[in-house]
């Protein structure tokens, strides 16, 4: 059962998201003295079949798109007047036999009310429609969405439209501006991004209730998945969930189509587990690892702990104007001192700081931008420049906090034989490590420890609601109350 139920997904939030970039767009091109005529112009998603067949795919709205109408339907068209104000959309005119198959054909007036627009046309008419709404000299002038994503290297792509050669158009000015504006989050996208994490969190400690030795991974990613649609009516995850065990946990990207989530657990095991719904775009990101027999053993402990110090570290740390690649530094540190600690590794940590041996252990960056996307945009602005060392380089941004950003602290310590033991044989790092130690955990996995936090004016709030120390964990295992009783 659940305690939740699914929030009314309010249109006003879209409108303040299309409020938010013409105020920005506006403010750019009176700055370099150029008119305010001309439209933004915005190309949805389209509905694809799975190769050559007529199976379609289940359809999630591009996110640029869904940011600025949230229409859930596929191949549309979205523009905003950037003189007027005024938002219209382009919706597909639909075969009569549409109705047939699919339902009931509505009328342009319902996608008016629904999407809370100005104006809705056919996407037929896009041409008139512009030629009519313009009130320049000479062609109309489309702003079209055209750049670099730094989290997948891809590009966005611009609208498109038979008869486009027709208008002139832009493709630059548009994409920076508009990644920006998604950078903070609005009072009713932290509400989504709330609701995403509510969920999450609840089916994450489902599992945890739930799992026992001898079960398979995939096991888990069905609990948490019946649970987040079951009560919060999450459709979609944020991302393909990782359900690692064992060895498996040192696997930062498990899950995929080649490692299925698919190996039966031992008693002993360790369970790294990377799963976050999605409510109305907006998602969550969220991992818990735990021992699947519900007691950490003294090297489970170990490891955990110093995942745990850094990532409570961090959010301690985190307020406007910190950087994150400072943050990333202050988890890295933290980790190795533990595991010198824990008699893993031997001598200064500030030497192995300098010697980027916190990389070994935490190859990935400490967080991202997290809201319509997992990596959401704006990590990597004009005049921010990604670190070049190992481990710094894989950072999602190495921006300075600001109020109203939504990241993640994800810190984790794995073992990776591919990173590991390339490092014990490497003249300048080897000597930091105790190689009688270290041998204990050649097949330990790794863990990882991420919640989503939205910066404040004084520090941050933890979105994300789960056991955390060893032994709630433990306790929630057992088959006590989250929240714990006092």
């Amino acid at each position: 059962m659940s305690s939740l139920s699914p929030p009314p997904i309010p249109m006003e939030l879209h409108a303040g998201n299309r409020k938010k970039l013409l105020e920005s767009i506006r403010r750019q091109l009176s700055s370099s003295n150029r008119s305010l005529d001309g439209f933004v112009l915005l190309q949805g998603g389209e509905e694809k079949n799975r190769y050559c067949t007529d199976h379609t795919e289940l359809f999630r709205q591009e996110s640029y798109f869904a940011y600025l109408f949230g229409v859930r339907e596929p191949d549309f068209y979205g523009a905003i007047d950037i003189g007027s104000g005024k938002s219209i959309l382009f919706i597909p005119r639909l075969p009569d036999d549409y109705a047939v198959w699919l339902g009931e054909i509505k009328p342009l007036s319902h996608f008016k009310e629904t999407y809370m627009v100005d104006m809705v046309f056919y996407v037929d008419e896009i041409i008139q429609v512009f030629n009519e709404q313009f009130k320049g000299s000479g062609k109309p002038l489309l702003y079209l969405l055209h750049g670099l994503n730094t989290d997948s290297s891809n590009f966005s792509k611009p609208a498109s439209f038979e008869g486009i050669d027709k208008f002139e158009t832009d493709l630059t000015t548009l994409h920076p501006i508009l990644a920006e504006c998604r950078v903070i989050k609005s009072s009713l996208e932290l509400r989504l991004i709330q609701f995403a994490n509510d969920i999450s969190s609840e089916a994450h400690i489902e599992v945890m209730r739930k799992v026992t030795p001898g079960m398979k991974e995939y096991q888990m990613e069905s609990m948490f998945l019946h649970h987040s649609y079951m009560y919060g009516g999450c459709r979609h995850c944020s991302y393909t969930c990782i359900c690692a065990t064992g060895d498996n946990s040192a696997v930062l990207h498990y899950g995929h189509a080649a490692a299925p989530n698919d190996r039966t657990f031992e008693d002993g095991d360790l369970a790294l587990l990377d799963m976050g719904a999605e409510y109305h775009f907006y998602g969550s990101d969220i991992t818990c690892s735990f021992p699947v027999n519900g007691k950490f053993t003294s090297d489970q402990s170990l490891i955990y702990n110093a995942v745990l110090d850094a990532h409570n570290s961090v959010i301690s740390a985190m307020k406007p104007g910190v950087n994150w690649v400072d943050m990333h530094k202050l988890a890295e540190k933290i980790i190795l001192e533990s595991l010198k600690k824990g008699s893993i590794l031997t001598g200064d940590v500030d030497d192995m700081m300098v010697q980027r041996l916190g990389a070994v252990f935490m190859p990935h960056g400490l967080g991202h931008f997290m809201g319509i996307d997992t990596h959401d945009t704006g990590g990597y602005p004009k005049g921010v420049e990604r670190p070049k060392k190992p481990g710094l380089k894989s950072l999602r941004t190495a921006r300075d906090l600001l109020e109203g950003m939504v990241i993640t602290v994800e810190p984790g310590c794995y073992f990776i034989k591919a990173l590991l033991f390339p490092a014990m044989a490497n003249a300048t790092t080897s000597k930091f490590f105790n190689r009688e130690t270290i041998e204990r955990f050649r097949n330990f996995g790794g863990v990882r420890i991420e919640s989503d936090l939205v910066v404040t004016a004084n520090g941050c709030k933890n979105m994300t609601n789960v056991p955390r120390e060893t032994w709630e964990i433990e306790a929630v295992m057992a088959g006590g109350p989250w929240p714990p009783t006092k």
